[in-house]
């Protein structure tokens, strides 16, 4: 039930194994369902069935129909986060997948919303058509036998897709509501870094609420709260604890990325052909200052990284009898990367293909340096 980005990190692993599932590709867009679906779905029957055979009395079809609103609860979470996807492609932003969990679903939008309006828009579009399902359906209901298995369904339909929209207006990160306030706040300070504190804070506040609520319903009714009602209280408490937590933390890390300046990153290197040894590249890289040690052809043309790692595993007494090109990462057109990069741009040139280390070239063409994946996620997270 929320929209965002994966970890943008270089290195981090770029697209990760799938979900669960692949349900299908609407609108081009992958739909994956995890196990852990299943789990809701058995809860969900087993408790509205009950609720259904009181109704309806349907005997063991009361079961079923609790299944199919299961069912249809999360193609309503899946309508749902497919209006912020095709929303948020319609603003050019990249989609990677949509997921289905235990708790929701989960929009994987591959970049952030350049501006508050588009934030907004991406945020709110899940739960307005989520809304306008709910009216729909329940105009329908309203003229349907409410003791029919009809009746019943579109009940379950508008109910559903109430539960969806409003749920997810609710002002706190992870959830739309916390976007929208996000959007918000960015708005008026001209600071997104602004607008996620005051929404990630928002989303804590929010989960400390659904935290209480059976405690406070008990103590208003004169009662104990119920064992299910702690444990789902628990549950979504902390699952809006840890989306509001990871949001600030992505919120920090984002902050960082305009200073980003690859000329600042990159490691200073030494070129050498590829049969210098490795004991030779070390003592010349020492002599120059430099950090790194690239690998050049006869013409001069990069073609290796030595790779620091590969390069330790080398024993003091085999370096000088090591060439160099037995322990080099080879070059792509994906692993060099302009001086001129910063910010944004930088980062998404280096996302888009997750390597350990690129080469940096100057405005010539000529070796710059060497920027490694570790460098730039230090930066980001402060720690450089």
């Amino acid at each position: 039930m929320t929209n965002g980005s994966d970890d943008s990190r270089p290195g981090s692993g770029g697209r990760s194994a799938r979900p669960g599932l692949l349900l299908g590709r609407p609108f081009g867009i992958p739909v994956y369902v995890t196990s852990s679906w299943v789990i809701v779905a058995v809860l969900i029957t087993l408790v509205y069935g009950g609720i259904v055979q009181n109704r309806l009395v349907l005997g063991p079809v009361a079961y079923l129909l609790a299944f199919v609103f299961a069912i249809l609860l999360y193609a309503s979470v899946l309508v749902h986060e497919l209006a912020h996807s095709v929303v948020a492609r319609g603003f050019g932003l990249p989609v990677r997948r949509i997921v289905l969990y235990v708790l929701g679903g989960v929009s994987e939008i591959e970049r952030e919303a350049p501006t508050p309006g588009r934030e907004f828009w991406i945020a709110f579009a899940g739960p307005l058509l989520s809304l306008v399902l709910a009216a729909g359906a329940y105009v329908l209901a309203s003229v349907a036998d409410p003791f029919s298995v009809t009746g019943e369904l579109l009940f379950q339909l508008w109910v559903a897709n109430l539960l969806v929209g409003v749920f997810n207006l609710l002002p706190g990160l992870p959830l739309d509501g916390g976007r929208l306030l996000r959007a918000g706040v960015w708005k008026v300070t001209g600071r997104a870094f602004t607008g996620s504190v005051v929404a990630a804070w928002g989303g804590r506040v929010l989960a400390l609420v659904v935290v209480a609520l059976p405690f406070l319903f008990a103590w208003s009714a004169g009662g104990r709260p119920s064992p299910w009602a702690i444990v789902w209280g628990l549950v979504l408490g902390g699952f809006m604890w840890m989306g509001s937590t990871e949001a600030l933390s992505s919120a920090r890390v984002r902050e960082r990325v305009p200073g980003l300046r690859a000329r600042a990153l990159a490691r200073p290197a030494v070129t050498v052909v590829a049969d210098t040894p490795l004991a030779e590249a070390e003592r010349r890289a020492g002599e120059s200052g430099a950090e790194a040690v690239v690998v050049v052809d006869a013409g001069g043309v990069p073609v290796s990284i030595v790779h620091p790692e590969a390069a330790e595993a080398i024993g003091q007494g085999r370096r000088a009898w090591v060439p160099v090109s037995s322990v080099s990462r080879a070059l792509t057109r994906h692993s060099v990367v302009s001086v001129e990069l910063a910010g944004e741009e930088l980062l998404g040139v280096l996302t888009s293909h997750p390597l350990p280390e690129y080469l940096v070239v100057d405005e010539d063409g000529g070796v710059f340096g060497v920027l490694r994946a570790v460098d730039v996620n230090a930066a980001m997270t402060g720690e450089g």
